[in-house]
């Protein structure tokens, strides 16, 4: 089951049913596994309980490091970023997105690259940044559609692209 019905057009994050997503966080509990771990992260994350996200998603790159393949470990790390853009700390995550977007490409796994780029870009655009957002969208975007993504990642997307732009014509006229 999908938890995410859609992205905001402004802000470009996921619109979830906070009683879903914390019903779904009491099923999984305590537990230790790597997708248990991973699913936690995003649950707290778009619960907007930012503390306790960024402590769980720290100990999953642990169990990924530790227990996981070289893309479960991009994957952990891909995930602990978005919690780092989440409360601000733009600079850490845009550095974590890089270097994982780089090892993805250079391995030649398009959808994880892909995954990387897209969080990258929305570092980017909340750090208004809609040039360099627009950039890794569109990278996204490419890669997605080498990769042979679903269409519900090809429209969210094409949605971000458009935010980006509608964003950057915005600032050129108050600019």
């Amino acid at each position: 089951m999908s938890f995410i019905h859609g992205y905001d057009p402004d802000t470009l994050r996921e619109k979830t049913d906070a009683r879903q997503c914390k019903e779904r966080l009491e099923e999984i509990g305590e537990q230790r596994s790597l997708p248990s771990l991973l699913e936690r992260v995003w649950l707290l994350k778009v619960l907007d309980r930012l503390d306790d996200a960024l402590v769980v998603s720290e100990q999953s790159v642990r169990v990924a490091r530790m227990a996981g393949t070289r893309k479960d470990l991009l994957r952990a790390r891909i995930l602990h970023a978005s919690v780092q853009q989440f409360r601000g700390a733009y600079a850490a995550a845009e550095q974590e997105l890089t270097m994982c977007a780089e090892e993805a490409e250079g391995q030649g796994w398009s959808a994880i690259a892909a995954f990387a780029l897209q969080h990258r870009g929305k570092v980017h655009y909340d750090a208004e940044d809609f040039d360099s957002a627009r950039s890794d969208f569109k990278r996204a975007l490419f890669l997605r559609q080498e990769s042979g993504a679903p269409d519900e990642q090809l429209e969210s997307t094409l949605l971000a692209i458009e935010a980006a732009d509608r964003r950057r014509a915005a600032s050129a006229l108050a600019g």
